[in-house]
């Protein structure tokens, strides 16, 4: 079993009430967040890759694009912008890789 892991980066803003930090997450504020995708499985015997790392590589700019410089109280799909959610979201959009049915996305 092969592990790959490739990261990106985005800045966004948000808005988060009702937490213990009070105020300060009620207001929108911004992070810079980097996000981690991790893919496992067997090398392709007739190439010796696991994936195309372009592949790869322009599904992460797609979700970057989605996510860089946006306040993510307004992206559709990712529902109130916790972490959790934020994972959730990036997840599945890498959950199914295209044309490599069996590799899995993680982390």
């Amino acid at each position: 079993m092969w592990e790959l892991t490739k990261s990106f980066r985005f800045e966004a803003a948000h808005a988060l009430p009702g937490t213990t930090l009070g105020e300060a997450s009620e207001e929108i504020h911004g992070h810079s967040f980097r996000a981690e995708v991790t893919v496992r499985g067997l090398p392709d015997p007739a190439t010796g890759m696991l994936l195309d790392l372009g592949l790869l590589e322009q599904r992460m700019a797609d979700v970057r694009k989605k996510l860089d410089h946006k306040l993510l109280n307004k992206v559709e799909a990712l529902g109130p912008p916790t972490l959790e959610n934020l994972s959730r979201f990036i997840w599945s959009r890498f959950s199914t890789p295209p044309d490599h049915a069996g590799k899995r996305s993680s982390r």
